[in-house]
C-alpha cells in the first residue's frame, strides 16, 4: 500500500512541479505552444486539465513505482523513471491515449512536438523520483 500511496503523489506532484515546468521552459524557447495549468474543463467530469493531468500522473506514478525498481540495476533511480516516462509513457500517449481522444496517432509526428513530448515526459519522470525519496524520508519509509 506504501507503494500506492507514493507512487501517486509523487506522480501527481510532478504533473502539478516538472512537466509544467518542462512545458514552460519549451515554450520559452520557442519550441511549443502549451496552456500552462490550464484549468479548462474536460469531460467527462468536468474537472480542469492541469487536474485531470495530475490525477493520470499518480496513477502512472503508481505504475513506475512498481515498474522502475524491477528494471535492471544501471536504470534504478533516476535514469529508470526518465526511461519509464520519457519511452513508456510517450508511446502509450502517442498510440493509445491521442487516438482515444480521436487526434492521430503521434499528433502526426510533427516536429518540435515529436521530440519536446518525450524530454518534458522525461522531466516529469525525474520529478517523480525526486517526489518519491523526499516523500519515504518524510514518512519514515525505507
Amino acid at each position: 500500500m506504501r507503494t500506492v500511496i507514493v507512487g501517486f503523489i509523487a506522480g501527481f506532484l510532478s504533473v502539478l512541479t516538472f512537466h509544467q515546468l518542462g512545458f514552460h521552459i519549451a515554450n520559452e524557447l520557442g519550441v511549443a505552444r502549451s496552456v500552462i495549468y490550464n484549468m479548462r474543463p474536460v469531460p467527462p467530469f468536468g474537472a480542469p486539465v492541469i487536474l485531470s493531468g495530475a490525477f493520470w500522473g499518480g496513477l502512472w506514478g503508481i505504475v513506475g513505482a512498481y515498474l522502475v525498481p524491477r528494471l535492471p540495476a544501471w536504470l534504478d533511480g533516476p535514469y529508470g523513471w526518465m526511461a519509464f516516462a520519457g519511452i513508456l509513457v510517450t508511446l502509450v500517449n502517442w498510440f493509445v491515449v491521442l487516438p482515444i481522444k480521436g487526434a492521430p496517432v503521434g499528433n502526426g509526428f510533427n516536429l518540435p512536438g515529436v521530440v519536446v513530448a518525450p524530454i518534458v515526459y522525461a522531466f516529469w519522470g525525474l520529478g517523480i523520483w525526486i517526489f518519491i525519496g523526499l516523500l519515504r524520508r518524510a514518512l519514515g519509509w525505507r
